[in-house]
């Protein structure tokens, strides 16, 4: 089967000029990167801040351009050095951010919000594409009345839930989610991951899932890629990686994440207790 992404040795440089007191240099954002993501199913990214995570996905989207390397689409190879898509590449890839507070238009409706990129990409007539609209609006959790009802209206985990099915109104392949619940509390991030599998579920959707918290991407990945300061230095299943890391960074990045001790919580809560009763 033809994944739906494939990256082939993705390379971006960045070339700062020099000032008074700096020389010229280049920076390495990406260095020779290489991946694929299947048909319904989600490569997770995970790193340290700097390390060309949000980088890739700008790539990956064509919002930026890359210095080197191939990428394919469904097996159509994109002009990636050009940073530019064809329409049809276009409503393959959609990409949602991590601020859902910054990533819609506050002077447009939702309603409009959600029909634009029918308008920008499609020919459909405005009557459907207020009903599917309207539908897209349900299928993420939301109802009609809010179709008429401007982003400050909204929490932020709606605000997500209407960026999603923006990013899902030109009907796509790929999703690249950009730290998508990294702004949002924790009992609405679980919200939100859970609109996300079944989405993923009902549509078949491939994702590309970047995130620096380990415990979101244990529960939505199936492959784990491991970048650090440009390199993939690990890419696996998540069992794999997770179970049996072998990169020393891997390994360091793993042991530094907090981990709940359940019974020693509980443990202590009950000395506490017993303590107030013999008080």
């Amino acid at each position: 089967m033809t994944p739906v992404l494939e990256a082939k040795n993705i390379v971006r440089n960045y070339y700062l000029p020099g000032g008074l007191f700096k020389k010229e240099r280049t920076v390495h954002a990406v260095k020779g990167v290489s991946f694929k993501v299947e048909q319904g199913k989600t490569l997770a990214i995970v790193g340290e801040s700097g390390c060309g995570k949000s980088t890739l996905a700008r790539i990956v989207t064509m919002i930026d351009p890359a210095s080197g390397g191939d990428l394919f689409i469904d097996g159509t190879k994109v002009d990636i050095a050009a940073g530019d898509m064809t329409p049809e590449i276009r409503r393959k890839v959609q990409i949602v951010f991590q601020n859902p507070y910054g990533s819609l238009n506050p002077r447009k409706k939702i309603g409009d919000i959600l029909m634009e990129p029918l308008i920008i990409n499609t020919d459909t007539p405005a009557a459907e594409r207020r009903e599917l609209a309207m539908a897209m609006l349900k299928k993420v959790g939301l109802q009609e009345i809010h179709f008429n009802r401007y982003p400050h209206m909204f929490s932020g985990g709606q605000r997500q839930r209407i960026a999603i099915a923006r990013a899902l109104m030109l009907k796509p392949r790929l999703l690249v989610l950009d730290e998508p619940v990294s702004a949002l509390d924790l009992s609405v991030q679980a919200q939100v991951l859970n609109l996300l599998a079944d989405l993923q579920d009902e549509l078949n959707l491939a994702y590309v899932f970047i995130s620096h918290d380990l415990s979101v991407v244990r529960y939505m990945a199936d492959d784990v890629m491991v970048m650090y300061f440009g390199e993939a230095v690990e890419y696996g299943t998540r069992d794999q990686v997770f179970n049996d890391p072998q990169h020393s960074y891997t390994k360091t990045l793993f042991a530094a994440t907090p981990r709940a001790d359940v019974e020693t919580i509980r443990a202590r809560i009950a000395r506490k207790n017993a303590a107030l009763v013999a008080s």
